[in-house]
């Protein structure tokens, strides 16, 4: 598959510390492109990708994958204000596809499998059978001979299991899969011990919140918690418990808010300072509090995922190992439901609806040749081999076809 070669000064790169009134100029011209864009006023032409060399060794990737956000809530006149980070900071030097399709299952297992490999999966919703193709750490870790620590996903959705990271394919699976790790389970399992144990009182205070975590981990081996980690039989290797508790400190006594998808973002962090894996994968899951009937929850929980996307994107910028050398890409798993729908709108993700079906894909940095709007249509399997041939990957059959624009 063909891929270019990485420059570290291409256009929409960023400004220089200190020129605010460039920034805010770009800022200003970003928004009025993806409102004339989302209003159906100008079609943009994407401007092709820079040939070069076929390379992808020294390429990392990290994707955000955030649980179902409409284009209401979203990429729309009115949704802008909900993702400030992500319009304002973010897209003056993005390559914004501004409808990424979803065109399988609208389930969190399947859709996150299907992004995964390139390829539409209708496996079990709930995760108790693996993805029938390759993964893209599959594809990554057998193609480079790549080690374990080298491709990580560490997501707050309840619906995934270790089986997310390897397939049941011949010649692949778990002995080329990645590590996962579920923080949130982490998080819920220390409750459940505080409660049972008449502790309950203990999540008040940080100090002993912290303890309670690290006992939650300790008590119950990550097998547990539903992990998969460098293929221990029941404990954690000793770098990767260290890696753990100290993003667990760092999220009980940073202060802010706390929530499952704040301590997967501490946790992904924190692998990211210690391990440096080429691909990382990390999936937000706050907005699903749509499922209990709170529209003001789920809006928190789409301004939780956009901060923590911005914040994911400043590691990366000022982290060495990743600097200049690493394509972040964003998008949501899938939309909502419409309102007025008979399963009452945005509880719900399952119907076959445009707003179900229609969401979009954001990527920066070293994959990214041209900042731009794209509204040519993509669908959500076209990345896997997009980003397989970021990785220096060959390319394997699949159903979705690599994105010209998007090129290391």
């Amino acid at each position: 598959m063909e891929n270019g070669h990485c420059a570290d000064d291409k256009p929409g790169a960023g400004v220089p510390d200190g020129d605010s009134r460039h920034a805010d100029l770009s800022r200003r011209r970003f928004l009025s492109a993806a409102g004339l864009l989302i209003a159906g006023a100008m079609l943009p032409e994407a401007r092709g990708a820079r040939s070069g060399e076929i390379a992808g060794s020294g390429q990392k990737v990290v994707m955000a994958i955030i649980g179902g956000i409409r284009r209401a809530e979203s990429f729309s006149p009115e949704g802008l204000r909900y993702i400030p980070h992500l319009v304002s900071d973010l897209g003056p030097n993005s390559l914004l596809y501004l409808h990424a399709r979803n065109e399988g299952v609208t389930a969190h297992f399947n859709a996150i499998s299907s992004i995964l490999t390139g390829n539409w999966q209708r496996v079990d919703d709930w995760g108790n059978q693996a993805p029938t193709t390759p993964t893209l750490f599959e594809q990554y870790r057998r193609a480079q001979h790549a080690s374990a620590g080298e491709t990580w996903v560490v997501a707050s959705n309840k619906a995934l299991t270790s089986q997310i990271g390897a397939s049941s394919a011949s010649h692949y699976g778990p002995e080329f899969g990645a590590n996962v790790v579920f923080p949130k389970q982490l998080m819920l399992q220390a409750i459940v011990n505080a409660l049972r144990n008449g502790r309950s009182g203990n999540m008040a205070d940080r100090d002993k919140v912290e303890a309670e975590l690290e006992t939650a981990m300790a008590g119950s081996n990550y097998e547990g918690l539903g992990w998969n980690v460098f293929d221990a039989a029941d404990q954690l290797d000793p770098r990767v418990r260290s890696t753990i508790e100290t993003a667990i400190s760092s999220f009980v006594h940073g202060g802010g808010p706390t929530s499952g998808d704040e301590l997967t973002f501490f946790m992904a962090r924190e692998i990211m300072r210690k391990f440096a894996p080429n691909l990382l994968v990390t999936v937000f899951s706050d907005v699903e509090a749509a499922h209990f009937g709170s529209y003001a929850m789920h809006l928190a929980g789409i301004g939780t995922a956009d901060r923590l996307v911005y914040e994911l994107w400043q590691e990366i910028e000022t982290n060495p190992e990743y600097r200049k050398k690493t394509t972040l890409l964003v998008l949501p798993e899938f939309g909502r439901d419409p309102d007025g729908s008979s399963t009452n709108g945005f509880f719900n993700h399952r119907a076959n609806e445009e707003s179900t079906r229609d969401t979009w894909a954001m990527a920066l940095g070293a994959g990214v040749g041209q900042a731009t709007i794209v509204e040519r249509p993509i669908r959500q399997v076209d990345l896997c081999p997009t980003l397989a041939a970021l990785l220096g990957c060959r390319a394997l059959e699949s159903q979705g076809a690599s994105l010209r624009e998007l090129r290391g």
